[in-house]
């Protein structure tokens, strides 16, 4: 028996790794209309390259009339679901292709004008969308002689987005990171998708990662800094709301000598009356790196730190990271593109248990045999796609432990 729709993957080996697609005209009277079939979608701005919304484009398209030089098509047409409709037919035998954009500035191939290759075409076959996984749901689980009988589309709307919003945070590869550039005023905005921080790492000249830590027993960010009078009570304007001034503790910090907190005592500090480390003989200075005793190891480093400041909805830094290019790695909650938001495929017979399970968690005169069962089943089914995604290989932890001496307990 054949399969009705063939397989899963739609777009050809031109479309995946060129980032393009071609028609050929074929009619005696022209062709104006072309319907592309990428899954990325065409985002369209203007066909003037004149005007500025011609730079919201992620695509450009060209012309040809032998099939060998190529030009930008620059004559007027509009576009819409992925259909574009030019103003005026191209005549028959001419060739009409559409070129994606890519990442990183939408440089272009020399391959007769087209050809580059469009990374945000790629890796997309891992993934499932969270439209598709509700659609999924309702045909798959919802229906006469099924457990769930009838359900609203809202509803399994509310519970998937719950469940991405739950996976997101222990199960999902929902890690995301930003590349930035500390200002001199030790700030950084938080991205809009922020939920919580995974790591903070500040890139040395090599491009290796020297993780920055939090200076959770060092600073804070007070949420509130009350005016007070002379007796230490706040002060309130005519609304009786308290007055508000500036932080001195973020002050402070932002012109702090690191040093100080890191440890790194050398001779100017030892001139201003610190203690001094030591005679490093190897280099005649009276100062020594990491072997002063007494140390707090949790301070014992140059990598900066940051603070989280929950106020302003931004990460401050330490004052030895000005200028610094850091990366910022976050967690989201899936939720940020509403239901364009990806889940990968290995989880997603976990998230239409958990689909189920609250469904009919959430209903009265369910049979209580029933709501367990299916609580097991989405608890198996999560452990299932925590495995999966935890992308543990054995040949890089044998790696790691290779040429180590050490013994491993059981």
């Amino acid at each position: 028996m054949p399969i009705p729709n063939g397989g899963l993957i739609t777009e050809t080996n031109q479309q995946y790794y060129a980032g393009a697609q071609g028609f050929t005209v074929t009619a005696v009277a022209g062709q104006s209309v072309f319907t592309f079939t990428f899954n990325t979608d065409l985002i369209f701005g203007s066909w003037d390259p004149s005007v500025a919304d011609y730079g919201l484009n992620n695509f450009k398209l060209y012309s040809s009339a032998d099939g060998i030089t190529y030009t930008e098509y620059v004559l007027e047409y509009q576009v819409r679901d992925n259909v574009v409709t030019l103003a005026a037919p191209l005549a028959q035998n001419n060739i009409l292709v559409c070129q994606l954009k890519s990442l990183t500035g939408g440089a272009y191939g020399n391959r007769d004008a087209y050809g580059v290759t469009v990374e945000e075409n790629y890796g997309s076959y891992a993934y499932v969308t969270l439209g598709d996984v509700i659609n999924n749901f309702i045909v798959g689980y919802v229906g006469k002689d099924k457990l769930i009988s009838d359900v609203k589309r809202t509803d399994v709307i509310f519970h998937a987005k719950r469940g991405l919003q739950e996976f997101s945070y222990d199960t999902l590869k929902s890690v995301k990171s930003q590349e930035l550039t500390i200002p001199p005023n030790l700030s950084v905005i938080l991205p809009q998708d922020y939920v919580n921080y995974v790591r903070m790492s500040r890139i040395d000249t090599l491009g290796v990662q020297r993780i920055i830590y939090p200076s959770n027993n060092l600073t804070n960010s007070p949420y509130e800094m009350p005016i007070q009078d002379s007796i230490g009570t706040p002060t309130q304007d005519w609304n009786a709301d308290n007055l508000e001034g500036g932080s001195i503790t973020e002050e402070r910090w932002d012109r702090a000598n690191t040093n100080l907190i890191s440890q790194d005592y050398n001779m100017a500090l030892f001139n201003d009356g610190f203690a001094w480390a030591g005679y490093n003989w190897g280099n005649g200075n009276y100062w020594n790196w990491g072997e002063q005793y007494g140390m707090s190891p949790q301070y014992a480093q140059y990598n900066g730190w940051f603070n989280m400041n929950d106020r302003e909805g931004k990460v401050s830094f330490s004052s030895n990271l000005a200028n610094q290019i850091i990366i910022l790695e976050y967690i989201s909650d899936g939720l940020a593109y509403d239901l364009d938001s990806r889940i990968p495929k290995l989880a997603e017979d976990a998230l239409y248990s958990y689909i189920s399970y609250a469904i009919i968690a959430s209903r009265i005169n369910q049979p209580e045999y029933v709501v367990q069962r299916l609580k097991r089943e989405k608890s198996a089914k999560l452990r299932n796609a925590k495995i999966r995604l935890s992308n543990i290989k054995l040949d890089e932890i044998v790696q790691v432990m290779r040429g180590q001496s050490k013994w491993i307990k059981r």
